[in-house]
């Protein structure tokens, strides 16, 4: 990857690029910098108490919660892919990346975006088995099985966003170098290819399928059967329950396929639109930002367990 990406340093014009930036006011600027550093740290800390207290409880030991340890690092990772150097360029006024460093962000934060796709639609099946099969499900959703389904999702959305980035940095950049967004994602880096890029869409939109589309089908197929057997179950308690438990997940892949369909079905070839930059933030800054407050506020089990390390706090250290 390193050598394809100094070799297209060397055939192309472009050597950086230049980011446009959610605004270009100073004063829009400054507001901007200080919102986002806010949803950073807030992220940061969230998901990291998240993962903490999972780990130092032993009532949160299901596969429901050791999916969501791994989801709240991911999103970690995810945020720290784009929000530095945003916060960098509104702090400095400084607004170009390297050719290489664009290169590198576009990779990540595309592996971890898909990788996150992946995840979300493993959490549903997770969901589904508990409630629709629950004699099987501590047989079917042992430990090991969850490993390997989060190693193979890291895996292939790390391999597929290898394959998109290695064709993106194939196609020559002769200029403009300007890059209509707040950080390098394929789709405006590929609005300045100076060359057909028809194979890349197409390209894209097999991965789309891939890794967005069947685990948001997946999700879809799991909720359904999990609709179907709440309902044929007589206590509104046990309902209540299931419903709650459903409830937070349900909210995150709202928020995250809503956003990140309305981006991608769009056709690719167009210039990017301001539209698209304030689309791409709920999904690469704000889902990331709001799965601690969900996972806290609208998990009964996450409030319990929250309580009692705030009652024994040297427990999580």
């Amino acid at each position: 990857t390193t050598g394809i990406i100094m070799a297209r340093e060397n055939q192309s014009g472009v050597t950086e690029f230049i980011f446009q930036g959610l605004s270009s006011q100073p004063r829009t600027q400054t507001l901007l910098f200080t919102v986002f550093l806010v949803f950073y740290l807030f992220t940061i800390f969230g998901n990291i108490m998240i993962i903490t207290v999972i780990r130092a409880d032993c009532q949160l030991q299901a596969p429901m919660y050791f999916f969501l340890a791994n989801l709240s690092f991911l999103d970690i990772c995810y945020v720290s892919s784009n929000i530095p150097q945003m916060l960098v360029n509104l702090f400095t006024k400084k607004r170009t990346i390297s050719f290489s460093g664009c290169a590198a962000q576009m990779y990540f934060s595309l592996a971890f975006g898909m990788t996150e796709c992946v995840l979300l639609g493993v959490m549903a099946y997770d969901r589904y088995m508990a409630i629709c099969h629950p004699l099987l499900y501590t047989t079917v959703m042992n430990r090991k099985v969850c490993i390997h389904m989060v190693m193979a999702s890291w895996t292939s959305s790390l391999l597929s966003s290898m394959v998109i980035n290695s064709l993106t940095l194939q196609l020559p950049f002769c200029g403009p170098d300007i890059l209509n967004h707040y950080f390098c994602e394929v789709p405006a880096v590929l609005a300045l290819a100076c060359a057909d890029t028809a194979l890349m869409e197409l390209v894209i939109f097999i991965f789309s399928i891939l890794i967005v589309f069947i685990p948001f089908l997946l999700i879809i197929t799991s909720y359904a059967h999990i609709l179907f057997a709440i309902l044929k179950i007589q206590s509104a308690h046990v309902q209540s329950k299931a419903f709650s438990t459903c409830g937070s997940h349900l909210t995150v892949v709202t928020i995250f396929y809503g956003t990140a369909i309305c981006m991608y079905m769009n056709p690719k070839s167009r210039p990017p639109q301001d539209r698209d930059k304030v689309v791409a933030v709920f999904y690469t800054i704000v889902a990331p930002m709001l799965n601690p407050l969900i996972y806290s506020l609208r998990n009964k089990d996450m409030k319990r367990a929250l309580r009692r390390a705030m009652n024994r706090p040297k427990s999580l250290f």
